[in-house]
């Protein structure tokens, strides 16, 4: 089975909305696309004004007639081309992901998407309908699933290696927003903490549902309930900062989530234990390249990336060899690599590798949009147990 990266197909014709000047996340996506070489980047709109945005484009080298002013611009414009984009990223703040999603979709492109997928459920799942009608590829970026050692985890419980699943402790307690950085003018704290452009809970949109999809993702179970407190630690803060949430899986497991932008002195926080009848797992995002296996029967184990024993799933996106590390960017380019093995397949007919189909979907999204939801609505009834189930 051939690593990511080594096969060399066509790249696909990449536009981009949003992750402008000063955006970390735009730069992140701009090197996990290039990194594996699946994509060309060769339009985008990159800021809400148009002369940024123009001179933007033009420091990636985006043609002038492709520098566009507005998404619905590079929408129409990018239709009308022959050589059109096959598929958009969508890095833009929370309250605008559902119709620049939706315009794409109808003309359609395929599209990758930072989470949360929408402020509201309703339009989630209408964007999951669209891009089922259409038959297009819709990505999600939880990007924590790509790397190495977290699919190790995902092979580890399918193969049974702990037994029945008992109870997940998953966490994402970042420190980054320990003070009032909004009041200080930090662009990217501003929007996160405004209602109306982050949505009904800033600490479960931004942090809550990667830890929701990670323990979904390696687990394969469904949160079927749960019972959350969120708060607001900062004074002057206009949103939640902190969240604590049992979890009821739908498999009978119990779980515990702990995220928070406000757990001083931690930087990124994310971590994440699963513990069944065999043993138990352990991975620290801050230390990726290790995961902790702990059997009952067994010496404890701290299996290392790249090794020759894990699993296809891990060895396959691992570039290095083991004593190498890799990180964050590697991650994030796993997760564009295999939506490019997914869209190539649907546009060429070229033969994707089948493991690059666990890659979170627009159904993730969904899925992430409920949590977010229902944990909102646990809180406002003071930590009622509610349902996390999406409707048959």
């Amino acid at each position: 089975m051939s690593k990511v990266g080594i096969s060399s197909p066509r790249p696909l014709r990449l536009g981009m909305v949003g992750g402008g000047p000063g955006s970390n996340i735009g730069a992140t996506h701009r090197q996990a696309a290039r990194l594996d070489r699946r994509y060309e980047l060769v339009a985008g709109v990159f800021a809400s004004d148009a002369e940024r945005s123009r001179a933007f484009a033009a420091t990636l080298g985006i043609e002038p007639a492709r520098r566009y002013a507005t998404w619905h611009e590079m929408a129409e414009r990018e239709a009308q081309r022959e050589d059109g984009i096959e598929v958009v990223a969508i890095m833009t703040p929370n309250n605008s992901h559902y119709a620049i999603a939706r315009m794409f979709l109808e003309q359609g492109v395929d599209v990758i998407c930072d989470k949360p997928l929408t402020n509201e459920l309703a339009q989630a799942l209408e964007l999951q309908q669209l891009a089922q009608e259409k038959g297009l590829v819709f990505g999600v970026t939880y990007n924590y699933s790509g790397y190495p050692m977290v699919r190790q985890a995902r092979a580890m419980v399918r193969a049974g290696a702990l037994g029945d699943i008992w109870l997940v402790q998953v966490e994402h307690a970042s420190g980054w927003a320990a003070t009032l950085l909004e009041a200080a003018g930090h662009k990217q704290a501003a929007w996160r903490t405004t209602p109306a452009i982050a949505g009904q809970s800033t600490v479960i949109g931004d942090l809550g549902t990667h830890a929701h999809h990670l323990a979904r993702y390696i687990t394969g179970l469904e949160v079927s309930e749960l019972s959350a407190e969120l708060s607001t630690i900062v004074p002057g803060r206009q949103t939640d900062d902190n969240g604590h949430v049992k979890l009821r899986f739908d498999n009978g497991a119990r779980g515990l989530m702990w995220v928070s932008m406000v757990a001083t002195g931690h930087w990124h926080g994310q971590r994440i234990r699963v513990y069944g009848e065999k043993g138990s797992l352990e991975w620290v995002q801050e230390t990726p390249n290790e995961l902790l296996f702990r059997p009952t029967d067994g010496p404890h184990q701290v299996l290392a990336r790249g090794a020759s024993y894990l699993a296809p799933e891990a060895q396959r996106v691992s570039r290095l060899w083991t004593g190498h590390p890799e990180g964050f960017i590697d991650a994030f380019a796993n997760i564009y690599t295999d939506i490019a093995e997914a869209i190539l397949a649907r546009r060429d007919g070229y033969a994707a590798d089948p493991l690059a189909y666990t890659f979170p979907t627009v159904t993730d999204g969904v899925w992430g949009v409920k949590f977010v939801e229902a944990a909102v609505a646990s809180n406002r009834q003071d930590g009622r147990w509610v349902s996390a189930r999406l409707s048959s």
